[in-house]
């Protein structure tokens, strides 16, 4: 069990710079959150509802972190700062950092999605900051949603996606990233979304000519075929 605390706490080191030591990461409130999770599941999984809601309002108190006991969190989970919220039927893989604001939330029960109504969470994903993840859809492993951003669609594995709601980006994360990237976006022009979006216009022109580039080849050999025709018939 100690092996795997600090496998934990190195884990989160290894995401952020901040601590000096694996005993300042004790303190922090994503770890008493996940810790508090822990029990909580158990007793939800145990149908002591009442015994788990109890622990999940502790929790919620103690850190602004709220994570319904039915949740189901793989290792490694790193939640950096608080304001998180998780419904119950999420589910989360391995090594996922989650930012602060962010919400995995879910749908109406009563729009047909009465059992899985919340996100399931690939391993590695990083969801920054104030984003949100709605409804009972699936973020692939290594996938990054980037800050304040609304998802409803399943986001591919490795994909990078931004926006209200949400579009993936034309750099796809398995080509830039080396190692762990702190709120899932690098910081540069590069990967701006309205760099993004220029280059997806220029794409669509491009696009565009090269069909009309054919419809004028096309237009040219009707035209030669009438002309040949034509000659034949004189002939």
């Amino acid at each position: 069990m100690l092996d795997g605390l600090i496998a934990y706490l190195d884990s989160i080191k290894a995401r952020d710079p901040a601590p000096r030591s694996r005993w300042e990461i004790l303190l922090y409130p994503g770890v008493l959150a996940l810790g508090l999770h822990r029990i909580a599941h158990w007793l939800f999984q145990a149908e002591l509802y009442f015994c788990a809601r109890f622990v999940n309002h502790l929790s919620r108190a103690l850190t602004a972190i709220d994570i319904h006991p039915g949740a189901q969190i793989g290792r490694n989970f790193f939640i950096d700062h608080g304001f998180v919220v998780i419904g119950e039927t999420a589910v989360i893989g391995d090594d996922v950092t989650i930012y602060q604001g962010a919400t995995l939330g879910g749908t109406n029960p009563t729009n047909g999605h009465g059992g899985k109504r919340h996100p399931t969470i690939g391993d590695g994903a990083i969801i920054s900051l104030g984003a949100a993840v709605l409804g009972p859809i699936t973020v692939g492993a290594r996938a990054r949603v980037g800050a304040n951003a609304v998802v409803t669609k399943d986001v591919a594995e490795g994909q990078v996606v931004v926006g209200i709601p949400a579009k993936p980006m034309l750099v796809d994360a398995r080509e830039y990233q080396r190692g762990f990237v702190p709120y899932g976006t690098q910081c540069s022009e590069r990967f701006d979304p309205q760099t993004q979006q220029l280059e997806i216009l220029k794409c669509e022109l491009e696009s565009m000519r090269g069909r009309l580039a054919s419809l004028i080849e096309e237009r040219d050999a009707e035209k030669a075929k009438v002309r040949a025709a034509g000659e034949r018939d004189c002939a």
